[in-house]
């Protein structure tokens, strides 16, 4: 028997833990909200999302200082954490998601290549920060984004962040 998606997996997981969550997207362009609205009934936990592509949009919708962006990039822990917060807070949700990242096939540089991608999550009880540095073009590059922001937050959901 197939495994289930992983979108339905979270879901079940978001329901049964009684939490919301909202998506902060950059790289993946609401790919990460498209997974999660797959599955029916996502409108229990699924409060919504925003992409938010330019810095300005990340300074605008999210709160995302313009230190930040200056100092680290787009593309920084720094960065995804007060993207993750931000939308946590814009929606009134119990987790937000973010992610941000260099798709590729340009924009990379040694510092940061092509395939980069970081991950924040943020909640009650703490906020967090993953790295990725995933192969291939640019369309496989964000699937592979936007799954890992499903896995991090089933992780959060397992209990298996430590710290915060």
């Amino acid at each position: 028997m197939p495994s289930k998606p992983i979108e339905h997996t979270l879901g079940d997981a978001l329901r049964a833990a009684n939490k919301t969550i909202a998506a902060a997207e950059s790289c993946t362009g609401g790919l990460v909200g498209h997974l999660i609205t797959n599955a029916a009934g996502s409108s229990d936990y699924f409060i919504g999302g925003l992409t938010t592509y330019a810095y300005h949009a990340k300074v605008r919708q999210l709160g995302v200082h313009w230190e930040t962006l200056d100092t680290h990039g787009a593309v920084s822990a720094e960065t995804v954490l007060e993207m993750a917060a931000g939308v946590r807070a814009a929606m009134e949700t119990d987790i937000g998601i973010s992610v941000s990242g260099i798709a590729g096939p340009g924009g990379g540089s040694p510092e940061k290549p092509v395939g980069l991608v970081w991950l924040g999550l943020d909640a009650p009880d703490g906020s967090w920060t993953r790295r990725h540095d995933f192969e291939g073009e640019r369309e496989a590059v964000k699937q592979q984004a936007a799954q890992a922001a499903l896995q991090f937050v089933l992780d959060y959901l397992d209990g298996g962040l430590a710290g915060g």
